[in-house]
C-alpha cells in the first residue's frame, strides 16, 4: 500500500518567501483535485500535510482512504526551525499540537503519549533556514522516522538524509512535497502487504516502510522545481490579476531556481559532513541529560 506522506493544498497558507508572502500562496491545489491525482498515481491512502492546518479535511473526510495529517512548523531549542509531519490525527489533537509547536520537548512528549506517528521532514535542506549542531543531537535522540526521499529536493539532500537515517536506525519515509497537482505522488512511502490504514502505520512503526519514486538528477530536480514555481506563479496571477505586473520577472525564475538548487546542494553537503563527524564522537548525550539525567522519550 502506497501513500504520498508530504503533499500541500491551497490550505497551506501564504508563501513564506519575503515580499511574496503578501500576495502569493504556498499552493493553489484544490483538495478534491489532489485526491483524484493521488489515486490516479496508485496511492492506496491519501492525506494532506498542509502547513499548520487541517482545513482541507472538510473536502476529503467523506473518502474512506483519507486520513488527517499536517506539517508542523516547530522551533528547536537552538532557535532554528524544522518541519515535522504528524499523521492520522484527530481534530482536537491538531489544536494541542499547534499549542506546543514552539516547545519541542512538550510537542514530542505529547506525540509520544498519544502514539501519533511523526516524521522529520527535509532535515538537510535550507528550506527552513539555518541549522545548528545541537539540532542533529535532537534528531538522533527523538525522531524514529525521517523523510529520505523528497521529490523536489536536490539528490544530495536526500542522500544525506538517507545516510543519517541508516546510521541511526530510523524509518525512511518518502513524499513528494508537492505544491502543485502535477507533482503530487511523485514520491511516496510503500508498506508492502498492508491492506488498511492500520496495517500501513503498523508497518511504518516496525520499520517496513520503503520510499519510492522521486528518482532524478540534479538537473532534473532543478527543472521540476522551476516548473512548479512557474505553475504557482501562474495560479497567483489568475487569482490576483494585479500581480500580472510581475510577469516580466518570471523570465528570471529558471536562473533564480538554479541558484537555489546549487545553494541547497552545498547546504546538504556541509551538514551531511558535520552530522557524520558528530556521529563519530562520543559526546552524543543531550544537554538536559547531562544537566538533569532526564530519561529519553519512548517511541509511540
Amino acid at each position: 500500500m502506497k501513500c504520498d506522506l508530504h503533499v500541500h493544498s491551497v490550505y497551506s497558507g501564504a508563501c513564506t518567501t519575503p515580499v511574496f508572502r503578501h500576495f502569493c500562496r504556498e499552493s493553489y491545489s484544490d483538495p478534491e483535485e489532489l485526491y483524484a491525482r493521488l489515486k490516479s498515481r496508485g496511492m492506496g491512502l491519501v492525506t494532506l500535510t498542509d502547513h499548520d492546518s487541517i482545513d482541507g479535511l472538510e473536502a476529503l473526510r467523506c473518502h474512506p482512504e483519507f486520513f488527517i495529517s499536517e506539517e508542523v512548523t516547530c522551533r528547536m531549542p537552538s532557535g532554528t526551525e524544522v518541519h515535522i509531519g504528524v499523521y492520522d490525527i484527530m481534530e482536537a489533537q491538531h489544536l494541542q499540537i499547534q499549542s506546543r509547536r514552539n516547545d519541542l520537548l512538550s510537542l514530542l512528549m505529547y506525540l509520544t503519549e498519544k502514539r501519533i506517528f511523526f516524521v522529520l521532514n527535509h532535515a538537510f535542506s535550507n528550506l527552513t533556514g539555518r541549522r545548528d549542531s545541537d539540532d542533529f543531537m535532537w534528531f538522533e535522540a527523538y525522531f524514529q522516522a525521517m523523510e529520505t526521499e523528497n521529490s523536489l529536493l536536490p539528490p544530495a539532500a536526500n542522500r544525506c538524509a538517507l545516510s543519517f537515517a541508516k546510521s541511526t536506525g530510523k524509518t525512511a519515509i518518502g513524499g513528494s512535497d508537492a505544491h502543485t497537482l502535477v507533482s503530487a505522488g511523485g514520491a511516496f512511502t510503500d508498506v508492502p502487504g498492508a491492506r488498511t490504514k492500520e496495517e500501513f502505520f503498523a508497518g511504518l512503526r516496525e520499520g517496513r516502510g520503503t520510499p519510492g519514486g522521486g528518482l532524478g538528477t540534479l538537473g532534473g530536480r532543478w527543472l521540476k522545481l522551476t516548473r512548479d514555481v512557474l505553475l504557482v506563479a501562474a495560479s497567483m496571477m489568475r487569482e490576483k490579476p494585479s500581480t500580472a505586473a510581475l510577469a516580466p520577472a518570471v523570465a528570471l525564475l529558471p536562473l533564480v531556481m538554479l541558484g537555489q538548487t546549487l545553494h541547497a546542494t552545498a547546504f546538504a553537503w556541509l551538514w551531511g559532513k558535520r552530522a557524520e563527524r558528530m556521529r563519530g564522537e562520543s559526546r552524543l548525550r543531550m544537554p538536559w541529560e547531562i544537566e538533569a539525567g532526564q530519561e529519553a522519550l519512548s517511541w509511540p
